[in-house]
C-alpha cells in the first residue's frame, strides 16, 4: 500500500455536538453559549492552528446539531498538541455534562 503525500494538504477537525435540554443547572441554549466562549478561547491556543470557528445552530436554517468546531490544522502534530493541551482537557468535564450526543471527522484536504 502507498503512502499519502499530505504535504501540501492541511488536516480539517470537525466536531458536532447535540446538547442536552438541561444540564448544569443551565438551559440547552445557555450552555451553548458557554460552550462556545470557552472554545472560541481555544483558537490561538497552540501553533498551526489555521482556521478555528465555532457555530451554533440557528433557528430557521437547516441544522442537525447544536454547536460545531470547524477547524483546520497545519499538520498532525498541531492538532495533536491542541488535543492535549491543558486548556482543552479541561473543557471535556464541562462537555461530557452536557453533551447528549457527539461526532466527530478529521480528515486531509
Amino acid at each position: 500500500m502507498s503512502q499519502i503525500n499530505h504535504a501540501s494538504k492541511r488536516l480539517h477537525h470537525v466536531v458536532m455536538w447535540t446538547l442536552k435540554e438541561e444540564a448544569q443547572g443551565q438551559s440547552k441554549a445557555q450552555n451553548m453559549q458557554k460552550a462556545r466562549e470557552v472554545l472560541m478561547s481555544f483558537s490561538s491556543l497552540v501553533p498551526g492552528i489555521e482556521l478555528f470557528e465555532v457555530g451554533l445552530k440557528t433557528e430557521g436554517l437547516d441544522c442537525t446539531c447544536d454547536v460545531i468546531l470547524n477547524s483546520v490544522f497545519k499538520d498532525e502534530a498541531a492538532l495533536t498538541a491542541y488535543q492535549n493541551h491543558p486548556d482543552h482537557l479541561g473543557i471535556k468535564p464541562f462537555m461530557k455534562d452536557i453533551v447528549a450526543q457527539r461526532q466527530c471527522m478529521d480528515f486531509w484536504n
